[in-house]
């Protein structure tokens, strides 16, 4: 009985640790797009994009979508996406490139200043979410239009109730959602636990080293890349702060694993909120994670031939300066 009241006392002594460090990032962002988005900035975003809209074959209208979700979250961009639906029709193709630019680059100023926690340098982050959903969506475009495919009407299946209005309910719903948060890396911190106790870890491990090694992700991050791929960069970002910050994870790991969850993150909620939207699996899903992957190997392989210099400078920051990790050796 006291080996279980040990064991629930760390997991939640951890839990409360990891959250700590999650609420710190997240709650003065969240007000700070609050205050910005009252004032009117993601209208201008919106603004700057319409040109660019017309690169992945959408309307300009559209940028006032991708504007929202990057500025607050997917939720915000869902909304003005069914606003807009009945005075802008769109094909299932140009649904789907638009779900998937905002599946990669969305809800930025929380999920980069997690990324930047964890030691990746913000620009870096930035230029890979915005950069890529852009290059993401010219491709899908291409490949939609060339192949004649997914040219039919698109038809939105559900239509989101309306957020209430007013400071207050805003508030209500954030503590929510921190609430959930911290309910979720509880059940996320157990689940790791029984799993690395019932030899689980170890095996998916085995299964995925080929994979991982091929990215440049080492075997300390794969289950927090894994998380965070499958239920999202908060929690996967999240447990990795900590896991940077103990010094148990290399300054590589860190760029290659942040750099992978941003292209790619949250493959279950996420993907099942966009085909709400009408997306399709074959570009929010299979085509998101083979860009993904591809993206992540390609810049393994440009990382390898940089000075560690130009790195720390520009890409990720080296979380045990003074203390070289083993799993930097041999780079």
């Amino acid at each position: 009985m006291s080996a279980l009241t040990d064991f629930l006392h760390r997991l939640l002594r951890d839990a409360v640790r990891i959250s700590w460090t999650l609420f710190r990032i997240m709650v003065p962002v969240i007000v700070a797009v609050k205050v910005l988005e009252e004032l009117g900035a993601v209208v201008l975003l919106s603004r700057l994009l319409e040109p660019v809209m017309a690169w992945v074959g959408l309307p300009g209208g559209m940028g006032l979508v991708w504007a929202t979700a990057m500025a607050t979250n997917l939720y915000g961009g869902i909304v003005v996406f069914a606003a807009l639906a009945d005075t802008t029709p769109l094909s299932v193709a140009q649904v789907t490139v638009l779900t998937g630019m905002m599946l990669i680059a969305h809800s930025l100023p929380v999920e980069l200043r997690v990324a930047q926690q964890a030691g990746a340098r913000l620009r870096a982050m930035l230029l890979l979410r915005v950069g890529g959903a852009l290059l993401f969506g010219m491709v899908m475009n291409l490949l939609y239009t060339r192949g004649g495919w997914l040219q039919a009407p698109a038809v939105l299946p559900w239509r989101p109730e309306p957020a209430a209005a007013g400071w207050v309910a805003w508030a209500l719903g954030e503590l929510q959602g921190l609430a959930l948060i911290f309910v979720v890396v509880v059940g996320l911190l157990l689940t790791l636990r029984v799993l690395e106790r019932i030899g689980v870890i170890r095996l998916v491990n085995r299964l995925l080293r080929p994979l991982l090694r091929l990215l440049g992700i080492g075997e300390q991050a794969m289950t927090l890349t894994l998380v965070g791929m499958t239920l999202g960069i908060s929690y996967g970002g999240g447990l990795l702060i900590a896991e940077s910050r103990a010094g148990h994870v290399s300054r590589f790991d860190v760029l290659y694993a942040m750099s992978l969850l941003g292209l790619c993150h949250s493959l279950i909620e996420d993907t099942l909120l966009m085909l709400l939207l009408g997306g399709h699996l074959s570009g929010i899903l299979w085509a998101r994670l083979a860009f993904a992957l591809v993206a992540v190997f390609l810049l393994v392989r440009l990382v390898g031939r940089l000075p560690l210099g130009f790195v720390d400078r520009h890409l990720v920051r080296n979380p045990a300066a003074g203390r070289p990790l083993a799993a930097e050796e041999g780079r």
